[in-house]
Order: C-alpha cells, then structure tokens, then sequence
C-alpha cells in the first residue's frame, strides 16, 4: 500500500452509498468485496445508531496529519522553485528592476512563490472535496438510513465500485 505523493493518505477515493435499509447496504457491501475483489477493510458499513461513524468515515487520522505535513513541504518546495524559474526567466528577459537588483528580485519572488505554494498544500490539507461525501453519510444517519463507505485505492476501482453500488440501488456520494 502506497500512499498519495500530496495527500500522504492510502485512500483518496471515498464513495458514500445510501441506502433504505441496512440488509440492502450489507447486501451491497458484500456485493462489492466480491465483485471487485476489495479487502474487507476498504467497505465498511454504517447503520444510524453506529458509534464509530466518524472513524469510519475517516479511518486515516494519521493519514491527515501526513496530508497536512506532506502537501504543504511539497507544494511549498513546488512553489519555490516555481519562482526561481520565474526569476530566472525575467532575468533572461532582462526586466529591467530583476537585472538592477537581481538578489532582491530572486528572494521576493521565490518568497511569494513559495508562500503561494504553502497556500495551495492548505488548501489540499483541508481536503474540500471529503466535505460531499461526510456531509451524505452524516445526512443518511440523521435520516435513519444506512451508508456503504469504500475507501478505494485508485479512481479507476472507485469508478467500479460506484457502477456497482449505483446498480444495487445506492445514492452515490464520493470525493474527486
């Protein structure tokens, strides 16, 4: 098991299944483990009264720590060197405040350019696209209804396991 480059997280692709009732989602749920030949612990199922729904949700809480240590170090260093290829071009272009005072313009922009890098990996770090997926399996608990999650391990066994779950009769919910 790999983790992400950015993210340092195993699973990025979550799906949220909802469905009526929790004989469907186990149904399902087996269902996938089977068909798709997914590890056991990458489906799990929560029913409304589940006191471990958070957990579930997100069983990689070391994994977010990783995610928010890992993005912001490499888009950080991504940035930086963004602005050194920034300066380096308008030193060949010879833009006349960078060739007059070539250490400044070099540390201000690989600065703000590095800055901008830290800004983007907090942005990953904050994971917007998880916010869909938790918001429907919490939405499903508060209905009485019950979740099939799959922590997928590629987009391509996430596309899967959707079609599947779509097919089984599931309101399928996932991250990008």
């Amino acid at each position: 098991m790999s983790n992400h480059p950015l993210t340092g997280e195993v699973s990025n692709s979550k799906l949220a299944a909802v469905f009526d009732t929790a004989a469907a989602a186990r149904e399902a749920a087996a269902g996938l483990v089977q068909a798709l030949a997914l590890h056991p612990t990458q489906v799990k199922v929560v029913t409304p009264d589940e006191p471990d729904a958070a957990i579930k949700l997100e069983p990689e809480g070391r994994g977010i720590w990783r995610t928010i240590v890992v993005a912001h170090i490499r888009m950080g260093l991504f940035g930086a060197a963004a602005g050194a290829i920034a300066f380096a071009i308008m030193m060949w272009i010879a833009v006349p405040f960078v060739v007059q005072s070539p250490v400044t313009a070099a540390l201000v922009t690989i600065a703000f350019c590095g800055v901008g890098g830290l800004m983007l990996g907090g942005l990953i770090a904050m994971r917007p696209d998880h916010d869909r997926y938790v918001d429907a399996a919490r939405s499903a608990i508060d209905a009485h209804r019950t979740t099939v999650l799959v922590h997928a391990r590629s987009k391509d066994e996430q596309q899967r396991a959707r079609k599947l779950l779509v097919a089984r009769g599931g309101e399928v919910t996932g991250t990008l």
